[in-house]
């Protein structure tokens, strides 16, 4: 099979939009109607019926044996993960965990009170209380979101961090992640998962205590179960498939160019991989590297599913017009493998984490240099950013007036007030005018 099977090879020069036509279908949109009732319906029992729910839906999804005794993972099954823990990859781990923390604590705002004009005013920052991670299994241990979404709460200064994580068909969790936990602090381990630990999160149950914030990515159950509690809680976003997109020039390795298609393509079959050049010789040696790479790989059917269904090559014009098609697909990954990609920087708008220069391949992200790994996907970073420590904060403005700064505003306030028909605003100024502070007329001007 061929990369033209696999991959849309299609020329940019004769119309951009062909492009765009080819991924139309990755914009996040509602839920398909069955899977936003079947959430719901897990939602309103966790409401209604707390850890019995949470009980029947881990055992109907999860673990057939599973009862309410395993909800919650003890100390002792966190210490023993140790034990099958490879050391090589503990110290690594801790590596990454440390960079991680370290990027997302030069991400923290200040508060700030200064003086303008007889007022003071400024912006006070804090912490929410709690937030709860949803790290999903999948068909691998996602230890590395454990770091990506726990770190940079640490940072922010959330003092209850808690994880929610499925149990194996045997009732276990991996030891990977659990170490991962026990590694970033977190003691606090749910054994659950699935929209029916989004809603044990967002409302809590006898055993669960809930949280401020949820965060962490899942299936199209959770996101549809994020989407219901949002207001009784805060999320970090609405996730979808992982995406990637690469500019390459001429300059580029095409093997290295093909290996970071693939990295993304392989998660889970509905993965968007995109390349944009403008060397239609290296989209010729990108597709014999893809196949050839393809073929070693141990998920070689979710990158064909992958490639064949969300993949694209795009000739393009120059690397102008490959921005141009970044900036209107808001990849979640951008890679910007070319010569000058600083240059190629200032022309990008939309990206969820871009990555400068060949070296700079996205595994980098996805497992140890810092930036977390959960980014808006489907469009989204339009709009909305990665998971930082702000998705993690509170923000309340401060505003301090004396008398000068009273006076200044308060003959304005109380006209603007009544024109809008608002006399109990209007009179709280106009009291306090009369005790002798602010003007007490004053020409218009």
């Amino acid at each position: 099979m061929t990369l033209s099977e696999l991959i849309g090879i299609v020329d940019g020069r004769a119309d951009l939009g062909l492009c765009l036509a080819e991924l139309s279908d990755r914009r996040l949109r509602r839920q398909p109607a069955h899977i936003e009732q079947a959430a719901r319906e897990i939602v309103e029992r966790v409401i209604a019926e707390g850890d019995a729910a949470v009980v029947e839906y881990t055992r109907r999804f999860d673990c057939p044996t599973f009862d309410l005794s395993q909800l919650v993972v003890g100390p002792e099954e966190m210490q023993a993960a140790y034990d099958e823990a490879p050391a090589e990859w503990v110290r690594a781990f801790r590596r990454a965990r440390e960079n991680v923390l370290a990027y997302h604590e030069r991400q923290m705002p200040r508060s700030w009170l200064e003086g303008f004009d007889g007022m003071l005013m400024g912006e006070r920052v804090r912490p929410v209380e709690s937030t709860g991670v949803h790290v999903p299994g999948f068909s691998a241990p996602l230890f590395a979101t454990v770091a990506m979404a726990v770190e940079p709460a640490k940072a922010a200064g959330v003092e209850r961090i808690c994880i929610a994580t499925p149990p194996r068909k045997d009732g276990t969790i991996h030891p990977l992640v659990l170490v991962a936990a026990a590694e970033c602090g977190v003691n606090e381990v749910y054994r659950m998962a699935g929209a029916q630990a989004i809603a044990a999160l967002a409302y809590g149950t006898d055993t669960v205590e809930p949280v401020a914030v949820i965060v962490g990515p899942g299936n199209p159950y959770v996101t549809a179960a994020k989407r219901i509690v949002y207001g009784q809680v805060g999320i970090d976003n609405l996730a979808g498939p992982s995406e990637s997109m690469i500019i390459a020039d001429a300059h580029a390795d095409p093997a290295w160019v093909a290996a970071d298609l693939l990295a993304q393509a392989e998660h889970t079959g509905d993965n968007t991989v995109v390349l944009a050049t403008d060397s239609p010789s290296l989209a010729e040696a990108v597709e014999v590297a893809v196949r050839s790479q393809t073929q070693r790989l141990q998920r070689s059917e979710l990158v064909r599913q992958s490639l064949n269904e969300h993949g694209l090559i795009a000739l393009v014009a120059d690397m102008a017009a490959a921005a141009q098609l970044a900036n209107e697909l808001a990849p979640e990954h951008l890679q910007l493998s070319v010569r000058d990609p600083l240059g190629l920087l200032e022309l990008v708008e939309n990206a969820g984490a871009i990555f400068l220069g060949e070296l700079a391949t996205v595994p980098l992200g996805d497992y140890a240099a810092g930036p977390s790994h959960v980014l808006p996907t489907g469009g989204a970073a339009r709009f909305s950013s990665g998971l930082s420590v702000h998705d993690f904060l509170k923000r309340s403005s401060l505003l301090h007036a004396t008398e000068r700064g009273f006076g200044r505003l308060a003959q304005d306030v109380e006209l603007l007030a009544r024109a809008e028909g608002l006399d109990a605003h209007a009179a709280a100024v106009h009291l306090r005018r009369r005790a002798g502070f602010g003007p007490q007329d004053r020409e218009e001007s």
